[in-house]
């Protein structure tokens, strides 16, 4: 028998509830033979989302550059059997074949630790074009504070391994929150500082909910460094308006902290507008932002492969520390080597989108809303069901790939876990419980993932339905 080891308490306390109990329930369910449909995470291509066809084909080519020159030959040649419509297009060997130029050792060699300069240059011009900058207008991005990372969580895991210095550091972070920053928070030893955004409202901020959050964190001797905001917001769905942004702006410059700008879900907006941090920021110099963005979500859906990136602006001294920060974040990067490559090659994708005129861009645009769309649609089935269930409310905008519903009636003794597990275990229907991201004290909610096929949809709600009615009525 191996001798007991002593572990990091702090990995042990961590919860991540996305794939806690309910996860490992429904993994247990789907051994024995049940049907289980899984919203309990943003897993697009897991539920049926088909893939980009321009992702896809490009990111075939970049893996076997061989098919390059294949396929320019097989065009040249007369098959009057073969649909030109099954060609490759030119657009897409020619961009592929720049991309490898460009990469210049392929897919299977390590890059530079931030990423290779050419993607990092493709972001920023991604970023410039989102925000409107212009030459003489607006704040360029700049390549070298641009960091390719495997996933968003990545970068957002790296900042705040450097930020959290002691267990008296402090981070400000959304409540109901997405469980990364909970438990990475945890692990570093750090301190979490609950803000509550008004769910009633359609979760939005006011300065004085900040500031009292800040206030108590002050009175316990925390140091409070950093803010966190999720836009559009994981789990609620909600998505902040201009008010609510520059008001964040401006609590974070008049307190002395930094922002973490999680914008993954930038794309899935549905109609609302959305508006970045750092085209907020402007042109001020006194606050250091953290932005975050992730090919897995949007619609392109692209979880396993991995891709993110993150951008800074305005990076902050290093007390003690004769490096800059853009240095000490590089050298944290080497530690890994770089970021992988497919992910390296989707972040480029995603900041490249074909040209309107170009042969794939009406394909592309076309696979686009019509994600967009069937998602929107998805949601609005999911909260239309929610008028037909007693005590049910969902507040706010669609946004994001979820939905927060509240439970204002539930048994006596139950919670929200409870009704997660008994909806498991009935409809096969595995969500996670509202307590998993934190909520405020006496409510209770669940997230689920708009993901699932229409069908599947179709056949589930009603289900659901039923199965909460005669819940909450015992």
């Amino acid at each position: 028998m191996p001798a007991d080891l002593s572990l990091n308490q702090n990995v042990i306390n961590m919860d991540y509830a996305v794939r806690g109990p309910l996860y490992h329930k429904a993994s247990e369910l789907r051994k024995q033979g049940r049907t289980v449909i899984p919203c309990n995470i943003g897993n697009p291509q897991a539920l049926g989302q088909t893939s980009v066809s321009f992702y896809r084909q490009v990111l075939s080519l970049l893996e076997y550059p061989p098919h390059i020159n294949r396929e320019r030959t097989l065009k040249g040649q007369i098959r009057p059997d073969i649909d030109s419509q099954e060609w490759i297009p030119d657009y897409i060997l020619d961009f592929s074949e720049d991309f490898l130029a460009k990469m210049e050792t392929g897919m299977g060699a390590y890059t530079d630790s931030k990423g290779p300069l050419f993607i990092r240059e493709a972001v920023s011009r991604f970023i410039d074009k989102r925000d409107g900058v212009t030459p003489g207008n607006g704040v360029p991005s700049i390549p070298d504070h641009v960091f390719l990372t495997d996933g968003a969580s990545e970068g957002i895991k790296c900042i705040l391994e450097l930020l959290i210095a002691d267990e008296n550091d402090g981070v400000m972070i959304p409540i109901p929150t997405y469980p990364l920053y909970s438990a990475t928070i945890a692990r570093l030893g750090g301190k979490q500082i609950n803000y509550y955004p008004d769910e009633e409202s359609g979760w939005t901020l006011t300065k004085d909910s900040l500031e009292e959050s800040l206030s108590k964190a002050r009175r316990d001797n925390v140091n409070v460094k950093a803010i966190v905001v999720i836009n559009p917001a994981n789990p609620t769905g909600a998505i902040l308006d201009r008010k609510s942004i520059l008001e964040i702006i401006e609590f974070a410059g008049k307190n002395g902290l930094a922002i973490f700008s999680d914008e993954v879900y930038q794309d899935n907006l549905y109609g609302s507008e959305f508006l970045s941090f750092a085209k907020a920021l402007g042109d001020d110099k006194n606050i250091p932002l953290f932005s975050f963005h992730s090919a897995s979500k949007g619609f392109y859906g692209e979880c396993g492969h991995r891709g993110g990136y993150f951008e800074v602006r305005n990076p902050p001294g290093s007390q003690g520390s004769n490096p800059g920060f853009i240095d000490i974040l590089f050298k944290q990067a080497s530690v890994n080597l770089c970021s992988n490559t497919t992910g390296q090659a989707l972040i480029y994708l995603l900041s490249s989108p074909p040209p309107e005129g170009s042969e794939p861009y009406d394909q592309f645009n076309r696979e686009k809303q019509g994600i967009l769309a069937d998602l929107y649609e998805k949601a609005g089935m999911i909260k239309e069901s929610f008028k037909e269930m007693d005590g049910v409310e969902c507040f706010g905008k669609v946004g994001a790939m979820y939905l927060f519903p509240r439970f204002n009636t539930l048994p006596a003794g139950k919670t929200d876990f409870d009704y997660c597990m008994s909806l498991l275990e009935e409809t096969g229907l595995t969500t996670v419980n509202g307590s998993g991201f934190g909520q405020k004290e006496g409510t209770h909610h669940l997230r689920i993932a708009f993901l699932p096929p229409k069908d599947t949809l179709e056949d589930v709600l009603p289900r659901w339905i039923e199965f909460h009615n005669n819940y909450v009525r015992g």
